[in-house]
């Protein structure tokens, strides 16, 4: 019977509806939501898991990546700040920058000292994640997979989402986009691009043992193949890729980072018998798969570029200097005027990727989609100053040219 079809007629009930329906729980949904909620909209944030924070809580990657540049100068402000800080606030796990936390001091953040970054603890950060959203007045509605969209001309009027209780659709003025895989933009015919090079496995886990309490970085992300080079290898655990975006291909990989894990759990208690594992990643590691096609590409060479529209700016986890502000137009196509991306969603080019994809980025362009759809549902036609004046009076800095105010330097 493989690859028979069968004809459904489907009706779903609206159970709900919202003035801005947030669409995945990792940090840019998070941030999204929370910015929306803050300009008194009705918001509704659904989550196909069961825990907030992605990749960065279910799937065990609990660095938060640094929100400077690495020179000195702090770059994300605003909501991205305010979850770093959240992250850690019952206590840190490593990598505690006291040269940020505990000085003002910008003597101690030249390019040779700790960068604004922190490792922090997933059940903690989900859990104060969910708390500050409930204060916020968002609802959050857990298990929902979105299945599918209904369209009025070129607008997003609801959302389909497969659950416990079956196929439910939740009306809503505006639509973010943060399911990390653009799964609405796909389901609404919005143009949407897929990573050419796939993802590497990964296989991290946390583990007790004679060195403590620790997380154990098995396999790690990818680079661009431009950046690649003798000194910078980046071995993979197997010599396979994965696109992230087909279910069969998605139960392999998490079959065989699970074995990885386990190939490398035996082998630590060879020489530390105590050694327990206390938590692997409920979820596949997966780092870049589809992202919208949006009215602007952004590139890995468009570094130090002013962009009028600039709704924020990100450093380059993998190295000091790099400063890139995010014109808005790299969140949103034209085509679907309702609907806007965040995260690792947004429009960019493959080699720009994998430095928007991070923590930090996701929570800067979560902020800037939350807050646009707070105040449009058309953002072809929302004033950019509007939406700018609103960045910076959460505390946002838009602009590279006004870093050496802020900062002091």
């Amino acid at each position: 019977m493989s690859g028979a079809i069968i004809e459904e007629k489907l009706l779903t009930e609206i159970v709900d509806s919202c003035d801005v329906l947030v669409c995945g729980g990792g940090f840019a949904g998070i941030s999204a939501a929370l910015a929306a909620a803050r300009h008194g909209k009705r918001v509704i944030l659904a989550e196909k898991q069961f825990l907030l924070g992605g990749l960065g809580t279910a799937g065990l990657v609990t660095i938060y990546l640094p929100i400077c540049d690495g020179r000195g100068r702090q770059i994300c402000f605003g909501i991205a700040e305010e979850l770093l800080r959240l992250s850690i606030s019952e206590g840190h796990e490593g990598k505690y920058p006291a040269n940020w936390l505990d000085s003002d001091d910008p003597a101690g953040r030249t390019a040779d000292d700790p960068r604004f970054r922190v490792q922090y603890n997933p059940s903690l950060f989900a859990a104060l994640a969910e708390k500050l959203l409930a204060e916020s007045g968002v609802k959050i509605l857990y298990g929902y997979a979105a299945a599918g969209v209904s369209l009025e001309g070129k607008k997003i009027s609801a959302v389909i989402f497969e659950n416990k209780s079956g196929r439910q659709a939740i009306a809503a003025r505006s639509v973010v986009d943060a399911t990390g895989d653009c799964d609405v933009a796909r389901l609404s015919g919005t143009p949407t691009a897929v990573f050419g090079q796939g993802n590497v496995l990964a296989a991290w886990y946390y583990l007790l043992g004679d060195e403590g309490y620790r997380l154990n970085i098995l396999g790690a992300s990818d680079i661009p193949e431009k950046h690649k080079n003798e000194k910078n290898p980046k071995k993979p655990l197997i010599n396979r890729r994965f696109s992230g975006l087909d279910a069969e291909e998605l139960s392999e990989m998490v079959c065989l980072s699970h074995g990885a894990f386990l190939s490398d759990l035996r082998k630590k208690r060879k020489t530390d018998p105590t050694a327990v594992p206390t938590s692997i990643a409920s979820i596949p590691q997966i780092r870049m798969t589809r992202r919208i096609a949006g009215e602007y590409v952004l590139d890995d060479a468009e570094s130090h570029k002013y962009f009028p529209d600039s709704v924020g700016m990100i450093p380059d986890w993998r190295k000091r200097g790099p400063v890139y502000e995010v014109p808005f137009g790299s969140l949103y196509s034209k085509e679907t005027p309702n609907l806007i991306t965040a995260g690792r969603s947004i429009s960019v080019s493959d080699a720009m990727w994998d430095i928007s994809r991070v923590i930090p980025c996701c929570a800067v362009t979560g902020q800037a989609a939350g807050t646009a759809a707070a105040l449009s549902d058309d953002f072809s036609s929302l004033d950019i100053a509007v939406l700018q004046k609103e960045l910076e009076t959460a505390g946002v800095v838009l602009h590279e040219k006004d870093l050496t105010v802020i900062s002091g330097q």
